[in-house]
């Protein structure tokens, strides 16, 4: 049985500790032995995040340089960095849009009683407080802050935290173009060092990818016993998540594919066959950053997408597209503002877009990164913040989804880059999704 299962792909044995993940997590919370879990379990999922967050910083610094460094016509460079910026921004602001029609048609807000309202604030009024003072430490920032802190003062020590990407891509982008403008033998050397390191990186991502059923499974049974008391609030909370969660996934199904097809002559079922192991990390992870490398060796060895083209738009994705991300903070502070009964101004509504959009760009590509920038959203048209504490009890699961949404939109705005610059996205793609 265990020879066979080993012969599964990779996707189909995430799948499988997804599973049985759920499955003991509800048997954990039956016997009353999440402490067990918490301590036993748990680890081997924490273990699977920080191997996937190891490798995060050197693979999009080496993905970089090589993805531009192969690209060796500055004017070329420059249209492919229009185009990607040009497509994150669109489809993060349509998706903004979308959430706020979706949340002004439903209403969930008017679902809350004054007295889950009351129990929800209390229970979480701490993770309120923290989440609103970081908030406001983003907000208070100069206008041109968010350029300066793309410049490390220090690039080794940019490197030894995970936040700090934008500042890794920039010192990537400014080492890369140094090495296009100087003479192709001067720097031979380090373009081959940079290549083989690449192939040891993804190496890398081999061997972690086979710990993955082993941490999905962890991930998953820790997060059921973390919930295991809170049946009634999913009950209360019921319509706000089902109408974040199918908004989402309309996202999925139908905005991605429809940009596909408009750009592309990629099949929609190839693409989203080749995406689905990164779907999956990145369901289990709550992490586009944690979730790259896969989604680099899917997008290059099964959509056939070139490695200049998806060493450039994934990584620079995974720090400024957060389209998931966005779609939640518009839904999620129409929501709260319904709940507090706050009716929001044309005006008001257009802010969120507004800002939701920009806020993606800062927002982290780390489980509950969203939140912070949320805190924002509710602050720009004037809803209180407190407000937050209504949804963090199902911030976790709808942070899966969002993250979901996230990477396949980098993985479709990559796809959509390189068949403009070449063709190469044309290439059918290999049957099976293993990764």
């Amino acid at each position: 049985m265990i020879k066979r299962i080993r012969k599964y792909p990779v996707w189909l044995k995430i799948l499988l500790g997804m599973f049985l993940g759920i499955i003991w997590g509800l048997i954990a919370t039956g016997l009353g032995v999440e402490t067990f879990n918490n301590n036993w379990v748990r680890p081997f999922g924490t273990i699977f995040i920080k191997l996937l967050q190891l490798i995060a910083v050197p693979i999009i610094f080496v993905s970089l340089v090589k993805g531009i460094t192969s690209v060796t016509d500055i004017t070329k460079l420059s249209r492919i960095g229009f185009k990607t910026i040009a497509f994150y921004v669109g489809t993060t602001a349509i998706t903004v849009v979308l959430g706020l029609l979706v949340v002004n048609t439903f209403k969930p807000g008017a679902q809350f009683s004054e007295e889950r309202r009351a129990a929800l604030q209390e229970e979480y009024s701490t993770s309120v407080a923290e989440s609103q003072i970081l908030a406001e430490t983003v907000a208070d920032r100069p206008p041109l802050q968010f350029f300066e802190d793309m410049v490390p003062v220090n690039v080794i020590g940019a490197m030894g935290d995970n936040a700090n990407m934008l500042q890794i891509i920039f010192f990537a982008i400014l080492f890369s173009v140094a090495m296009i403008l100087l003479e192709s033998k001067k720097v031979q050397i380090v373009r081959d060092l940079f290549e083989s390191v690449n192939a040891i990186m993804l190496k890398v991502v081999d061997i972690i990818m086979g710990f993955a059923p082993i941490g999905v499974f962890a991930l998953l049974s820790a997060l059921i016993t973390d919930f295991s008391g809170d049946a009634e609030l999913f009950i209360a909370l019921g319509y706000y998540a089902v109408i974040t969660f199918f908004g989402i996934v309309a996202v999925l199904l139908i905005l991605y594919p429809t940009l596909i097809v408009i750009f592309t002559k990629v099949k929609i079922k190839d693409f989203l066959n080749a995406i689905f192991p990164a779907q999956l990390v990145a369901f289990t992870t709550s992490s586009s950053a944690a979730t790259l490398p896969v989604t680099l060796k899917q997008c290059v060895t099964k959509l056939k997408i070139s490695e200049g083209v998806a060493n450039f738009v994934l990584p620079v994705g995974v720090t400024i597209n957060m389209n998931g991300s966005s779609f939640y903070q518009a839904v999620s502070a129409v929501f709260i503002a319904q709940v507090f009964g706050m009716d929001l101004t044309i005006t008001q509504q257009l802010t969120i877009v507004l800002t939701a959009t920009l806020a993606s760009i800062g927002s982290p590509g780390v489980p509950g990164g969203a939140v912070i920038m949320l805190v924002i959203v509710l602050g720009s048209v004037g809803i209180p913040p407190e407000g937050l504490a209504l949804i963090l009890g199902i911030e976790r699961p709808l942070d899966m989804i969002r993250t979901v949404a996230n990477v396949t939109g980098d993985a479709a705005v990559a796809t959509i880059v390189d068949s403009t610059e070449s063709g190469s996205a044309d290439i059918p793609v290999t049957e099976g999704t293993e990764a």
